[in-house]
Parts: structure tokens; sequence; C-alpha cells
């Protein structure tokens, strides 16, 4: 059974704040600038969403077929995979890279969603967008209520196959950050994993007249033990962009560079992307960064009693390195006004990591206490009365 620690506190304004001495850094040393050819990067923790690394990471930029990873996730969350999609004249014509569809053909959406991720087919990104979203349009308003839910403030689909667009509200982009939050969500789907590390991928026209086999493009997948995944991408706007996700060891990192060379420099995203996941795997690791049961007595206003137990208790685990600083702050009332019920919150501590708050565990009562009031004066009393 954990001790339960009781914390030497001052007052600061209406709260009380403590500061653990045993917590107060961890680390902290000069975080190394690593060299990118990216103009934007960001390595996350998958599991946390806390960036270990970032390079103009929330610079807004144009993000080629790293769209597709929204486009997968959407038709994988609304559609049905044994449907029959009909390709459309407007997703037959649409430019570079192509499956070469024709108007009027049929496919099973499954096997199309091979061809999205493995080669990145612009006409059928369009196909099975008009098929689960009743038109392109219909489907890019599904993509930005996602990208909405999953916190991805600094993007904007106009399109599911990434290419580049422009219309009244915007330009089609995202950043570094936004992409990485979003591979980190998409990795979660099992379906999703199974169809984006598929080597390669044959299937048929529903009627059987033509076949296809695609062939995954994601040269990550043999560069690194426990590379999972997730989408290249390049327009003349966006440049070479790449999406990677690694698991090793229990953890999981998510890479993202966009604007990573322009032709000829194709390789530049590999290399970059290594230089991202190398320095996650071996700086960090999974470390406990509280456990303990806190205990403490404040004054209780108006009470029967004068105090009242408060108490809080959790155990937070995450990647840290070197380069983090960590502080763990007790925030809470100096006082509570009676009535006050057991478990009410008074207050949170506060873990920080170089800065920033990534946990929070809420601090409450350990019991009721009941108010002064006419009634309990009368009983007093009356008790008093009774047994003088």
């Amino acid at each position: 059974m954990k001790n339960c620690k009781k914390k030497i506190l001052c007052v600061f304004m209406a709260f009380v704040v403590a500061v653990n001495p045993c917590m107060m850094a961890q680390g902290a040393q000069e975080k190394p600038e690593l060299v990118l050819n990216a103009l934007s990067a960001c390595l996350l923790d998958a599991d946390s969403g806390r960036v270990l690394y970032g390079k103009n990471e929330k610079d807004i930029r144009a993000m080629a077929s790293t769209t597709k990873i929204m486009t997968l996730i959407v038709v994988l969350e609304n559609g049905n995979l044994d449907d029959v999609v009909t390709i459309s004249k407007n997703a037959a014509c649409q430019p570079d890279v192509q499956l070469n569809v024709n108007t009027g053909e049929q496919y099973v959406l499954s096997d199309l969603l091979y061809s999205l991720m493995l080669e990145s087919h612009n006409d059928v990104a369009v196909a099975v967008a008009e098929h689960v979203g009743g038109s392109v349009e219909g489907f890019v308003k599904m993509m930005n209520a996602k990208a909405q839910e999953l916190g991805m403030k600094d993007t904007y689909f106009i399109t599911p196959n990434g290419l580049d667009a422009e219309d009244e509200n915007g330009k089609h982009s995202t950043t570094a950050v936004d992409l990485a939050r979003l591979a980190a969500y998409a990795i979660q789907n099992e379906k999703f994993l199974e169809i984006t590390n598929q080597k390669s991928y044959s299937f048929t026209e529903v009627n059987g007249k033509r076949s296809f086999t695609v062939n995954n493009k994601n040269l990550f997948l043999s560069m690194m033990d426990g590379a999972i995944g997730v989408k290249t991408g390049f327009t003349g706007n966006a440049g070479y962009c790449f999406v990677g996700a690694l698991k090793q060891d229990g953890r999981t990192f998510i890479s993202v560079v966009l604007g990573s060379g322009w032709p000829p420099n194709k390789t530049y995203k590999w290399k970059d992307t290594r230089k991202l996941m190398q320095f996650g795997t071996e700086n960090y690791f999974l470390q406990t960064v509280y456990d303990e049961t806190f205990c403490d007595q404040i004054f209780v206003e108006n009470g029967v009693e004068n105090e009242v137990g408060v108490t809080a208790t959790g155990k937070v685990e995450m990647l840290l390195s070197q380069y983090d600083e960590i502080r763990v702050y007790y925030v809470y009332s100096e006082k509570i006004t009676a009535p006050v019920d057991a478990g009410t919150p008074v207050g949170n501590i506060l873990i920080t990591i170089n800065g920033e708050v990534v946990e929070s565990i809420p601090i409450e009562t350990t019991q009721g206490v009941r108010k002064v009031d006419f009634s309990y004066c009368m009983k007093e009393i009356w008790k008093r009365f009774l047994f003088s």
C-alpha cells in the first residue's frame, strides 16, 4: 500500500501551490537540432500525443497524397467494404497516378482501398469518395468533420486524393503535427494497418474482365525494425512528403516530413524519416513520471468539523528523455465551505514536461462535512442539556 505523503504548502492568490522537490527536474539537457531536408517535420509519441521533436511543425503546408490517410479512415468508418463501386466519368478522368479504371466498371470497395494506399491512385480516391459520400463534395465534408473531431485545427481538405487545390475557404493543406495526430489515430484501426502494410495485392473487376496487382511504394516498411506505415505523397506545391509509424519495445512513434525535397531528390524523405525515428528510439524510453498517493487537510468554513482530508492517487507513465524537465505541482483550494460531500473536487496535481501540462490528477475530499446551521445548533444544545 502506498504511503500517504503530506506536502509543505505556500499560499498563492486563491489557491495553494506546492512542488514535489523530488520531481523538480529530470534531465533538462538541451535538445540537439537535427539536420533535416524537410521544410516541416514532427516526431510524435503516438500513445501520449506528445511532440518529441519538431521543425516548423505548426506551419501550414500542402500535404499531397498523405491526404489519403484521412480518405481511408473515413471510408473504413463509414463505408461497407463489401459494396460494389461503379466508376464515374469524373473518377476515370483524374490525373496520374491512376489505376486507369474506366467509366462504368465495377469493383468491390475493399479491393479499391489497396489501390488507394499501396500505389496512391487518384482515380480510385475519387471513386471511393463518391461512393461513400454521395459526391466528392459530400465526402470532403466528412473528411473535414473528422479533422475537427481529431483536433486538427490547421487542416483543410478540398480533395480526397491530395492534388493541389484551392477554393474560397483556403488551400488544401495541413501541418506536420496535425498529420502526426491523424496517423496516431489511424494506426489504431486494424483494417487500416492491414491495408497499409500489405506488400502487394491482386484483385479483379467484378465481372472478371480486368485484373490488377498493386505493390506497396512505402520503402520505409523495410528500412527499420518495427516499421508499420504509413503514406507517401508528392505534388508540385507539397514536394516529397511522408508519414511514418514505428512500433519498437512497447513504444510507438509517428514521424511526418513535408516538403522534403523536390525532384530529383526523391530519397530525402526516407533519410529525414530515419533521422527522426532514430532520434526517438535512441533517446525516448517509457518511464514512470508519477506514482504515489497524496494526502493533506484543508480548512472547512462553517463546518461541524474544522478540517477535512483531501487525497489524490495516480500513476503516470510516458516516453521521456534526457532532454525533458519534469515538474509536479499540487494546486488546490486552501479552504472549502460546508456542506461538503465526500469526493468533492478541490484541485489537481499538475504534471508538466518542459513547461507543458501533460497530465492532471484530481484532488478530492475524503469525507463529507455537515454545515453548522440552526438545526445542528439546536441538536447540540439539546444534547448538552440532556447529558449535563
